[in-house]
Order: C-alpha cells, then sequence, then structure tokens
C-alpha cells in the first residue's frame, strides 16, 4: 500500500493532482477538500490508497489519514467501490458519516448522490461498528478551509465537479453542469448545501441526455 506521496505539486486539476517524485509524475485522485489546499509549485504531502484493478493501478488522495481511512472501510460495504466512495466524502466529513451512520439517520445519507434508500440502510447495517465514534460538535457537510467570497465560491464547483466525477461521468459533462448550477444558484451557490447543488448538477445532467 502506498500511504501517502510527497513531492513538488506539478498540476492541479478539478479532481487530480499530480505530485513529482523521484522524477515521476504521480495523478492522485483528490477529495476536494484536498484539492482546495493544494497549490502548483508547492511541496506537499498528500495521504493516499492505492486501488489495485486487473487493468489499472489508481492512487485516490486525501486531506488527512482520517479521511483516507474512511475511504477504505466505506468501500468494504457491499456495492460501494472506489468512485462513489469518494463522492461521499465529497459530501459529508468523516466525523459527520461517524454521526450518520450512528444516529442511524439514512435521509442525510441519501443526499448524498449515487445512496438511495436500501443503499443507505446497507451502509448503517455494515458501517455501525467500524467506523467509531464521532467527534463532538460535528457538522454534517463536507466544507474547504476557503472562508469567503472568489475562493468558496471555487470550494462548491471543486466539491460538486469531484463528486460528478466520481460517480462516473465524464470531465465536460460535470464542467457543463457545474456551469448550469452556477447559472441557476448565482451568488446564493456557495452558502447553499452541497447535496442541493449535487442533486441540480444531476438533474441538469439528466435534462441534457433526455434533449439528446
Amino acid at each position: 500500500m502506498i500511504a501517502s506521496v510527497r513531492g513538488q505539486v506539478l498540476d492541479v486539476g478539478s479532481d487530480v493532482v499530480v505530485i513529482e517524485v523521484g522524477g515521476l509524475g504521480l495523478a492522485v485522485q483528490c477529495t476536494p477538500q484536498a484539492v482546495s489546499v493544494l497549490r502548483r509549485g508547492d511541496e506537499a504531502t498528500v495521504h493516499t490508497s492505492l486501488v489495485v484493478r486487473e487493468d489499472s493501478l489508481t492512487l485516490y488522495g486525501f486531506v488527512d489519514a482520517d479521511e483516507r481511512a474512511v475511504f477504505e472501510v466505506l468501500q468494504t460495504v457491499s456495492g460501494v467501490g472506489p468512485r462513489l466512495a469518494q463522492a461521499m466524502l465529497a459530501t459529508l466529513r468523516p466525523d459527520a458519516l461517524r454521526q450518520i451512520v450512528a444516529s442511524e439517520d439514512l435521509a442525510a445519507l441519501t443526499q448524498v448522490p449515487g445512496v438511495g434508500k436500501k443503499g443507505a440502510q446497507r451502509l448503517v447495517l455494515e458501517l455501525k461498528d467500524k467506523l467509531g465514534a464521532p467527534s463532538i460538535g460535528t457538522t454534517p457537510f463536507a466544507a474547504t478551509s476557503a472562508p469567503t467570497g472568489q475562493a468558496m465560491a471555487a470550494s462548491w464547483q471543486v466539491q460538486v465537479h469531484a463528486a460528478l466525477v466520481g460517480l462516473g461521468w465524464g470531465q465536460r459533462d460535470a464542467d457543463a453542469a457545474v456551469t448550469a448550477v452556477a447559472q441557476e444558484f448565482g451568488e446564493d451557490a456557495p452558502d447553499t448545501e452541497i447535496a442541493v447543488l449535487l442533486r441540480s448538477a444531476l438533474q441538469s445532467m439528466g435534462s441534457a441526455v433526455t434533449g439528446r
């Protein structure tokens, strides 16, 4: 397992960061929280989890070891792969997820795109003894450290885009959906819950597919 990588940040995309390690540029699929704190040219450490498939080796990156640990635990649930696990972490903080599972809040889980009622029930059943106890004062939906203005606007766009890509949509489709959400919500977008913005993005993508 590659638990972390350290090196110069060569490039920062909406959900992929390239870090130079030993002369190699490693592409790391990152959560919005990790992307938001990385800057091109900086020396950085990213906590990672290596997912091995028959036809691919994919590094997933996280802001801290706790986020990585939750990502790995989520994949022990039936039907949850790395993309859905990352999409969940784009919407929910690790401690918020612990709190939701502990309280069996199915409604909160179904706000994550790709998680229906049966999936939420399965998550609660299979995760209850695996995630541990939440910290006190947990807030439910994930947010980056960007406080206001343009940085905050960029934060919600990164989170929505990463969640869409994590659910299997292409980069161009995700770009178009984020643009549509920005036009719909305007200046209110940074103050709107990520789950609401994600639903709007998915609706706009569904409309686009229907209109083709």
